[in-house]
């Protein structure tokens, strides 16, 4: 027997990715003509967590270090971020963005506001609340079942 209510939830988060998807592909060409949709949200960890470390980058984005250090070839190409030495760690890299890659970001995030303001504007203030404290919920719930299903070494 199919529960309903986690059919309907499997069907609105599919659209909801989809639309987002979609939404991130026009995002991310704001900040940069050349840059791809996923990573918008390595340019929004970055500007959350200055000086973070690309192994705890792909941590947390949940993908191989080769992916994420082929992404942040391509930022750096971009002129978008930053990278220095981890003084603890020698074979590691700090992340910051650059001066155009905060300028740059910073005009995306008004307009991805801008647009949530505006499909959001009849919603009170406690409905926003609660959707993102479920959405945060949902989110660390979901990266602790991946935690768990990960192989130890």
């Amino acid at each position: 027997m199919v529960d309903e209510n986690f059919l309907q939830l499997e069907r609105e988060l599919g659209l909801l990715l989809r639309r987002a998807q979609a939404s991130s592909t026009a995002l991310s060409r704001r900040v940069h003509p050349d840059l791809e949709p996923s990573a918008y949200v390595l340019l929004g960890h970055i500007v959350a967590t200055p000086g973070v470390r690309a192994s705890d980058l792909a941590t947390f984005i949940g993908v191989g270090r080769g992916t994420i250090s082929r992404q942040l070839s391509r930022l750096s190409a971009l002129g978008l971020i930053s990278r220095r030495p981890d003084p603890e760690d020698f074979r590691g890299q700090l992340l910051d963005l650059t001066e155009e890659g905060h300028k740059r970001f910073e005009s995306a995030q008004q307009a991805r506001r801008a647009y949530l303001h505006s499909a959001l504007a009849s919603w009170s203030t406690e409905d926003v609340d609660a959707l993102a404290a479920q959405l945060a919920r949902l989110n660390d719930d979901l990266a602790e079942v991946r935690r768990a299903e990960e192989p130890t070494d």
